[in-house]
Parts: C-alpha cells; sequence; structure tokens
C-alpha cells in the first residue's frame, strides 16, 4: 500500500523521473496535435535500465567529480597551501613550531597570561606535528568544499576565523577554570600551548551541518561532538577541549542562522538511522582507548581506566615493583611482558575489537547484537566492580577511579535500553543454532587444548600444573592481560609448550568467535522461518494473488498453508488477533477456501482472525463464514494496453513530462542492492528527510520503507538530473501469473523537498510508459486507507465512523489527498474490505491494526499526534 503521507501535495509526495523526455513542440500548435506527438515521444522514451558501471570507470568518475569539487573551492585550496608553506617556511612540518614561535603565536593560558592577545588568531596556521598536519589537511578538504558551495567564501571564512578565536578562548576558560577548582586533569593541562586549525574546522562543521539534507545533519552533528569529546574524555590535551568548545560553539551558532528553516525543527530519525546513530557511539566508546594510547602523555579524565580497555605493556618500573612484592608476582609480571612480543598481544584490544563487531550488527537492527552487547556492557561492569572490591582499602582516588570506571559501560547500556525498540529484527534459527556450534566449540576445543596439554606439559609451568589450577587459570586465558588480577593464582608458563598454549588457546578462540559473529551479522536477515518464507515466495511467483499479494514476503510475516499446500495466508499475531496481510494467494480455485481453512487455524490457537486489505471476493467468502466487513481503502489500478496520455484529463502528466524534459530529469531503473553507493546514500537521505518532517515513527505492515526496497524483485525508478542529483523515486512490487509478472504495484515513493516539484506525476507516468512497453496489463497505484470515492449503499455506522477518522486524520496523514492525486491517472477504483468475525472483537481488532502499523509509537508521539488532531 502506498504510503498515506506521500500525497498529491508535490511537498510531500515523492517520485522520480524518467528518460521520458521533452513531451511537444516548441512551436505554437493546436492542443490535440500537440498532446498526441508529446504522448508518442514520451512513449518512445520509457525509463532506462542502470546497471552498476565497472569499478574502473566508478574511480575516474570519482576522481573526476573530486576535481572539479576542488576546483570549485578556491578559497579551501589557498588554507590548505597556505597552511604547508607556512609550515615548512618555521621548520614545523615535522614537530611543530620552535618553543621560541610556539610561544609567540600558540595559545594557553601561558600566553595569554603573559598579554599576546592576538594568539587566538595565530594558533590556526600551524599544527603540532606531520600527524596533525595530514589530519588537519584531511578534515580541510572533506568540509571546505561543501562549507564554501552551501555557505558561501566569505561566511566560510567568518565561521573559521570567529569559530577559531572563540573554540580557543572557551576551550582555554574552561581549562583556567578547572584548575581554579582544583581539578588534576585540568591542572596537568594548565601550562600547555596549542596551535593548530583543528578548532576552526570543528566549529565550521558544526555550523555546515545546518545546511546538509536530515540524514547528514544527523551524522555530521554526531561525529563534531562526539570525535572532540572522545579525545578530551580520553587524551585530555588543551587543543582537545578547545576543539570541543569550538564544535559546541559551531552547532549553537549554526541553530542561529538557521532559525525560521522549518525542516529543522523536527529531530525524529528512522528506525534504520537511529541504528546508525546507535552503533557510531558504540564505535566511539570502542575507539577512544585506542587513540588515547597513540599518546604517552594522554591525562583525560577516562584515561584512568584506559588499561583495563586496552591492556598496555607493563613498564620498568612496574615490573620492578611487582618483583619487589614476590616472586610469584615477578614471574607474573614478565609473563604479561612477554605477551606483548607475540600474536597474543592482540588480545590485549579484545573489548574494542568486540564493540566494533557489535556495532555492525546494531548498525543492521538485529536483536541478537542488541542482546550481546547489554551482555558485554553488564559483564565488563561486573569485572571492574570485582577489581574494584579486591583493590583493598577504599580512597577517594580509587572510589573516583570506579566511578569513572564505570561511567562508560553504564552510559553505554541506558543508550541500548532507551532505544531497545529499534532491533528487532531477528537472525534465523539456523543461523543462531550455527553461531552457538561454532562458538561453543571453539571454546570446549580450546579449553580442552590448554587444560589437556597443559597437563601433560605439567613440568613447563610454575608452580606445577595440576588439572585444578589449570582450570582456575582458564579465564585468564580469553581475557586481556589487565585483567589477570582476578585470577592471581594460574600456573606460569615457563616451558615452550606452555608458552605455546598461553599465547594461542585464547587467541584462537576470539578469533574464531569475531569472524564468525561478524559474518553472521552481515548475511542478510531471514525470516524467523526461512524455509516458510522460500515457500510462500514459490507459490505466490507460480500462482500469485492479489495487488497487494507480495507484502506477504516482507519480514515479520508468518505463514498458513492449506492441506495441499496450494493456498497460503500471510499474518501476525498482536496480542489475540491473527491479522492477514491482504488476501490469500496460491492457486485461485483455492484461495476462497483458504479463508475458511485460516479461520479454523486461528480458532484452534484462540486467536481472533482478521482479513485485512482484501479484495471482493475474499471478503464474499467471508461473508459466508457468516462475517462482517466494512471497506477500509479504495485500491486504483491504471490499464496500461491502451494507456495514452491524450486530452484534456490528461494534462497534469504531460506538464510534468515536459517539465522533467525541459530540466534535463531523466528516469532510471535500478535494482536497490546493485545501485551506486552514491545513489543509495542519496535515497537514504530523502526518506530521512521525510521521516524527519512527520514528528512521528515510520509506519509499518502494509507499508514499505528502505528495508523492502532491498529485494532482488523489487524494482526502483529513480529520477536523475544532469548532475546524479536524485530529486525522487518510487518502488515496485510484481503481481505475478504463471510466474512472471503481468503487473506492478506502487510501494514506496518520496520526493527531494527542494527538487523537481512535478516528480510525483511524472514518475508514475514513467514507470507506466515503461512497464506497457515490457507487456504488463496494469499497474495499481496501491491503497488509500480510510478513503473512498463512492458508497455501496448505506453505510453501516462503523462505516460513517471510519469515514469519519479519514476526515480527522487527513491533516496528518492525507488520506483523502492520496486517492485525490492518483485521481489524476484515471484508474479504476476498486474497494478492500476488513472482514471480521465478531463484531464483539473490534476494540481489540482496532488495537491490533494499530500496534501492527505504528509499532514503535511512543506516549509522547500519541501526545504529538492527538495534539495534531485536535489542532
Amino acid at each position: 500500500m502506498a504510503r498515506p503521507a506521500d500525497r498529491a501535495d508535490p511537498v510531500t509526495g515523492a517520485g522520480t523521473a524518467v528518460a521520458a523526455a521533452t513531451v511537444g513542440e516548441r512551436e505554437q500548435k493546436p492542443e490535440r496535435v500537440v498532446a498526441q506527438r508529446g504522448s508518442e515521444r514520451a512513449a518512445d522514451r520509457a525509463p532506462v535500465t542502470r546497471t552498476p558501471e565497472p569499478r574502473p570507470q566508478r574511480v575516474r568518475r570519482a576522481a573526476r567529480a573530486l576535481g572539479s569539487r576542488l576546483r570549485a573551492a578556491p578559497l579551501t585550496l589557498t588554507l590548505l597551501a597556505g597552511l604547508w608553506l607556512v609550515g615548512a617556511a618555521t621548520g614545523s612540518l615535522r614537530h611543530g613550531p620552535p618553543d621560541r614561535l610556539l610561544e609567540r603565536v600558540g595559545v594557553g593560558l601561558p600566553t595569554l597570561t603573559e598579554g599576546h592577545w592576538w594568539t587566538p588568531f595565530t594558533s590556526m596556521f600551524w599544527c603540532s606535528g606531520t600527524g596533525s598536519y595530514v589530519f588537519t589537511s584531511l578534515m580541510l578538504l572533506l568540509v571546505g568544499p561543501a562549507a564554501e558551495h552551501r555557505l558561501g567564501r566569505l561566511r566560510t571564512l567568518g565561521v573559521l576565523v570567529g569559530g577559531q578565536i572563540a573554540g580557543t578562548l572557551l576551550g582555554t576558560g574552561l581549562v583556567a577554570f578547572g584548575n581554579a577548582a582544583g581539578e588534576q586533569w585540568t591542572a596537568s593541562v594548565a601550562d600547555q600551548i596549542s596551535v593548530g586549525p583543528g578548532v576552526a574546522l570543528f566549529a565550521l562543521a558544526g555550523v555546515l551541518g545546518y545546511r546538509l539534507t536530515v540524514l547528514w545533519r544527523r551524522r555530521l552533528h554526531l561525529l563534531v561532538l562526539l570525535l572532540p569529546l572522545v579525545m578530551t574524555l580520553y587524551v585530555g590535551h588543551l587543543q582537545s577541549v578547545q576543539r570541543c568548545a569550538a564544535a559546541l560553539a559551531g552547532l549553537g551558532v549554526g541553530a542561529l542562522l538557521s532559525r525560521g528553516r522549518p525542516y529543522l525543527r523536527s529531530h525524529r530519525s528512522s528506525h534504520s538511522e537511529t541504528r546508525v546513530l546507535v552503533a557510531l557511539c558504540l564505535v566511539a566508546a570502542a575507539v577512544g582507548p585506542l587513540l588515547a594510547s597513540l599518546y604517552d602523555n594522554a591525562t583525560g579524565p577516562f584515561n584512568t581506566f584506559s588499561e583495563l580497555y586496552l591492556s598496555h605493556r607493563l613498564s620498568p618500573d612496574e615490573i620492578a615493583d611487582l618483583c619487589s612484592l614476590s616472586a610469584h608476582d615477578c614471574a607474573r609480571a614478565h609473563a604479561v611482558v612477554r605477551i606483548f612480543d607475540t600474536p597474543a598481544r592482540l588480545m590485549a584490544a579484545l573489548f574494542p575489537a568486540l564493540l566494533l563487531v557489535l556495532a555492525e550488527g546494531l548498525r543492521r537492527g538485529l536483536r541478537f547484537a542488541w542482546l550481546v552487547t547489554i551482555a558485554t556492557e553488564l559483564l565488563w561492569a561486573a569485572l571492574l566492580g570485582w577489581l574494584y572490591l579486591d583493590a583493598g582499602p577504599v580512597s577517594r582516588d580509587v572510589v573516583q577511579y570506579f566511578v569513572e570506571a564505570m561511567l562508560l559501560p553504564l552510559l553505554t547500556t541506558a543508550l541500548l535500553l532507551a532505544t531497545r525498540k529499534r532491533f528487532r529484527l531477528r537472525l534465523a534459527a539456523r543461523s543462531v543454532r550455527r553461531l552457538a556450534v561454532v562458538v561453543g566449540g571453539a571454546l570446549f576445543v580450546t579449553s580442552a587444548a590448554y587444560v589437556g596439554l597443559g597437563r601433560l606439559a605439567a613440568g613447563q609451568f610454575e608452580p606445577g600444573a595440576t588439572v585444578r589450577r589449570l582450570l582456575h587459570g582458564l579465564p585468564a586465558q580469553f581475557l586481556p592481560p589487565a585483567y589477570n588480577d582476578l585470577t592471581p593464582d594460574y600456573p606460569i608458563a615457563v616451558g615452550p609448550l606452555a608458552r605455546f598454549l598461553e599465547t594461542y588457546c585464547g587467541l584462537a578462540f576470539w578469533v574464531v568467535a569475531l569472524a564468525v559473529l561478524l559474518s553472521a551479522f552481515r548475511r542478510p536477515v531471514l525470516h524467523t522461518d526461512a524455509e516458510a518464507v522460500a515457500r510462500a515466495r514459490a507459490l505466490l511467483t507460480e500462482h500469485g494473488g492479489g495487488t497487494l499479494s507480495f507484502i506477504t514476503t516482507w519480514d515479520g510475516n508468518h505463514y498458513w498453508f492449506d492441506e495441499q499446500g496450494r493456498a497460503a495466508v500471510a499474518y501476525r499475531v498482536v496480542g489475540t488477533v491473527a491479522l492477514t496481510t491482504g488476501d490469500p494467494f496460491g492457486a485461485p480455485e483455492e484461495r476462497a477456501r483458504a479463508v475458511a481453512g485460516f479461520a479454523r487455524f486461528c480458532d484452534a490457537r484462540g486467536w481472533t482472525p482478521c482479513f485485512y486489505s482484501v479484495c471482493g471476493q475474499t471478503r464474499d467468502a467471508a461473508t459466508g463464514l457468516g462475517w462482517r466487513s466494512v471497506q477500509v481503502a479504495e485500491d486504483t489500478v491504471v490499464a496500461l494496453p491502451e494507456l495514452a496520455f491524450t486530452g484534456k484529463k490528461w494534462q497534469d502528466i504531460r506538464t510534468a513530462l515536459n517539465k522533467a524534459g525541459k530540466q534535463g530529469i531523466t528516469a532510471e531503473w535500478w535494482a536497490y542492492h546493485e545501485a551506486p553507493l552514491a545513489l543509495k546514500d542519496q535515497i537514504r537521505a530523502i526518506s530521512e528527510e521525510w521521516v524527519s518532517e512527520k514528528g512521528l515513527p515510520e509506519m509499518g505492515f502494509t507499508l514499505g520503507g528502505l528495508e523492502e526496497l532491498d529485494d532482488p524483485d523489487v524494482r526502483v525508478l529513480v529520477a536523475v538530473d544532469e548532475q546524479r542529483v536524485v530529486h525522487g523515486l518510487t518502488s515496485w512490487m510484481p503481481v505475478y501469473e504463471d510466474g512472471v509478472p503481468v503487473g506492478w504495484t506502487l510501494d514506496f515513493m518520496r520526493r527531494r523537498s527542494d527538487g523537481f516539484r512535478g516528480v510525483s506525476e511524472f514518475l508514475i507516468a514513467s514507470a507506466a510508459l515503461g512497464f506497457k512497453e515490457e507487456g504488463a496489463r496494469f499497474l495499481s497505484l496501491s491503497g488509500a486507507p480510510l478513503a473512498r470515492t463512492g458508497q455501496e449503499g448505506e453505510p453501516t455506522g462503523l462505516q460513517r465512523m471510519l469515514d469519519w477518522m479519514g476526515k480527522v486524520l487527513e491533516p496528518v496523514y492525507g488520506f483523502r489527498s492520496l486517492l485525490a492525486f492518483k485521481a489524476k491517472f484515471q484508474p479504476e477504483y476498486r474497494p478492500m474490505y476488513m472482514a471480521y468475525p465478531d463484531p464483539a472483537a473490534l476494540p481489540g481488532i482496532t488495537r491490533a491494526i494499530g500496534k501492527a502499523y505504528l509499532p514503535h509509537l511512543t506516549a509522547a508521539q500519541g501526545v504529538r499526534l492527538m495534539r495534531k488532531l485536535s489542532g
């Protein structure tokens, strides 16, 4: 069913463009002649089917696009050249400015105290070393051209200078305030002097985000906040604090400059985008300690526990201290040092590696990844608690250390719990079983190898290795070196075989476990019963069904099959209601009997069956069982064999085709999974912008989203201009008969808010021309819920209530506007019904339908919806 919010209004509808091109003549001619010629010309130019370009062509195209983008950004190139020339002239490229120069141009408490008021400005012309020059250059190339294009050169320059001054002053002021308050961390950086235009670039990125699409605005703002915040918490240098302050200042200034733009008011994100943002937060939590490990003098507040997250090699002083305690502690210290000279040093980064793999699973919305991440965070918190309870006398420093260490896993857990409803996709049961077998088998084999072979080489351990001691020390083999204190009495390997077991047992297990996890997360997500899904799809392809029957292949459905296996019903159970997804499908002569069969199936399980969005044939079969029915939507079907956009009634369609041709907009067929990354990224951005404007969660059930586009049988028609900018898109689901598509049904429909305004009409007209050329018999523009053109006799009380609901919901979802928009294509109207056995069950059925369409509706969104309706 086409999304009701994609209605006739071209601002909220969505569409794509065809290569159907210019319709009509430039000379003034009678309307009928122009219309006829325009129709013939459009029919000759059906949408083009596109396939991915070979990799060399994509690389060349990307290189040309990058070159043209840089040529259009003279300010960026000037700043980049100036930065490197100044660095080379002053000998600062390798280790930063010399100390004497640094004291004159760098900014910090020492230079500001001495009255060097110019340093907030001059600090942006140098960097602190080679790595800083490279990082700053890459960031300038990423942010600068986009800022020049969207903000203008003068405004970009103003934001850079203002952001540098504001960020350095605010950051230095925060350090001064913390130092005065006696904060140990800020006191350690109070004497630092910083240089680098990275401060200005973070401010510029914050402002630039408000000029991007909703999708990239949200991602850029998250990265602009996370990167400097992570560096501040883990590294803690003055420059990190200044960058964080500049990012906040840029976000504030950008918000002020963008006031009055309605599309910036809402911040609702789609399910898929929420998953991406949560995954990015987990990546930041994993990468932070890794970044801190690159700095020898990291002093950030979270760096106090970084060795528990990323294990470090013991220093000579630490080894000496341990050796002064006992011979056993000394042997353990040398054993830990020895680990860092072998491949087992990878175990030091076990927690970050595990979180990065889990982040991929969260990005894909997998419930299994969510559960494992929660378990990992809670296990980490438990291990930290165990260590601190075992630490001896509790001092103020120990308490502060403990609070800081527990903060990260607890915050991550809170974020995951708050977004738990976004992670509902389930791995197939077969994949879970395979995962359990492989991981469990790897754990058993490596544990048995360590204990069994260790017992055979008992003399190569100190003290001698008994089975009990080896079992007691087994957890240490699967944990990072920093957690060895949890098993203080495990035997120390001194011989070659013992050292081999100590090095490779834990490492082998985690290599297998992480590889299998990543493979399972990246494998396409299947229905819970993959065998039933394949069987249902084969039945649908062979015999066909109604115009909405392809929806039965979507995730979330279960299937009932008749005894002969020639008819099926897709359904989902909400509460005690078994809600069907459209009509029964399969052999035509068996579909009517499937209604009674499914009713018996539900009755045996105590469910209330409800056939939703079904045609008249299914309604008649249900009526024969004594059921009642009510019209809930109206399908709109366009016959294709005789379709011609001639006459006055097709004026709007011809206008859209003409304007598209004049603006260089063409239509291209794509399979979504084969589309170029740039094209898919624009589609995601357009969809995210649409979701953001609504302030309400995406609807599901019979309304498809981005996930449903990624089906090899679904065709996507995109409207692109000469610069490869996507103006809109539609997706089309096949309607089968005897194994081949004979018709197509519209599902997903979106348009760019600032794109070609007639793209919705252009999209559908172009698709119709393409399907007609291929020999299809019809296309369905899908149903418009709670809207209908006429009445079949005297409406019942329930029908009048539904008509009233359609009227009330019009300002929010535009059901009637959608139906009016579809009237432009002169369709045949076919009523769609809801059939139910018992009027007493209507309250439960109503709740089930609402839950099916809006499974993620929160209380706050419900209040917002009611306000819109009452307003």
